[in-house]
């Protein structure tokens, strides 16, 4: 069977609803989609292996090059945590992380970019937040750039038409446009978890027991935005999406060998989907209708109009 299908709760492992104690007790399983990642993606997984946490590491293989497909082969032989899902072809992000959620047997699922590092205790934070929070909840990680600084998307607010297009637009940063700012990189560190409209789905964790009852992600993404849509989701089911500033993970980001425009095109799509798909009334859906091409033009042009920058670089030196 190919894709996480929406289910009665505990038809994945999980009979009643399980404690505190015993999700802490609990095994943890570490699900991850690669596509043709790169070098990030060997350090990434060593870090995964390394981490006392994990109990089980599904790799869901989209299509590796021969040369990581190697690689892959030669990690899962060494290590028996290791599972290796093959042959479904390209069926992008939302289909490969349910298909690996399936595959999977722990009581915590975390899902993690193959361009992620995870820094020492992240998964034991993650755990420990889950068991403390109402059900459903899921828990995202403080993601921070190769600078330790912290990386934008971590934790967001809610993510309209018009805040997503100011945003992509960078307007959000001038004069009275500023109000209109969900990313909150920038805000203090909290110290402890706090709730938050939106998190990251470079790293973030929830139990197999609310996973299966949210359905999974929705596979009608291809790439991006599947992770906005499921925290939506919770947020719905009178859940808790929260963020925790102590589970620390390096996102390289950008380091796929896929092209950017086609990456930021399925982005643009994944927005305009996720508006039409959330608006509750005609007059949202009008709007919805309406940006969808403003905000797949934006995403689309943004990556160009960076490599005429760079371009320009050397002429002007």
């Amino acid at each position: 069977m190919n894709t996480f299908v929406r289910r009665p709760t505990g038809v994945l492992g999980l009979g009643a609803r399980v404690s505190a104690a015993s999700l802490l007790s609990g095994t943890v399983s570490v699900i991850m989609v690669v596509y043709r990642t790169g070098p990030a993606l060997y350090e990434s997984i060593r870090r995964v292996l390394a981490d006392p946490m994990t109990d089980e590491f599904v790799v869901v293989d989209n299509g590796s090059s021969p040369e990581e497909a190697r690689w892959l082969d030669a990690a899962a032989a060494a290590d028996r945590r290791m599972k290796l899902l093959r042959g479904q072809g390209n069926v992008g992000f939302a289909r490969g992380a349910n298909m690996g959620a399936l595959a999977s047997s722990g009581r915590v699922l975390v899902f993690l970019n193959p361009d992620a590092f995870l820094e020492d205790g992240c998964l034991q934070s993650l755990t420990e937040a889950l068991a403390l929070a109402p059900s459903p909840r899921m828990v995202g990680a403080r993601v921070l750039n190769a600078d330790g600084s912290e990386q934008r998307g971590a934790r967001r607010g809610e993510l309209t038409p018009v805040t997503t297009f100011l945003s992509l637009t960078r307007l959000s940063r001038v004069g009275l446009f500023r109000r209109f700012e969900v990313h909150q990189e920038h805000a203090p560190t909290p110290c402890g978890r706090e709730r938050v409209a939106t998190i990251s789905g470079a790293c973030f964790a929830m139990t197999r027991e609310d996973f299966s009852a949210m359905g999974g992600f929705d596979e009608s993404y291809f790439l991006h935005v599947e992770d906005v849509d499921l925290c939506w989701r919770v947020r719905q089911s009178g859940g808790a999406v929260l963020f925790d500033p102590r589970a620390r993970v390096t996102h390289l980001g950008s380091t796929s060998l896929k092209a950017p425009v086609l990456v930021e095109y399925w982005k643009g799509v994944g927005l305009a989907r996720y508006f039409r798909k959330r608006a509750n009334n005609t007059r949202r859906r009008i709007l919805a209708i309406c940006m969808t091409p403003l905000i797949v033009g934006v995403s689309v042009l943004r990556p160009l109009l960076r490599g005429q920058v760079l371009r320009r670089k050397p002429r002007s030196a």
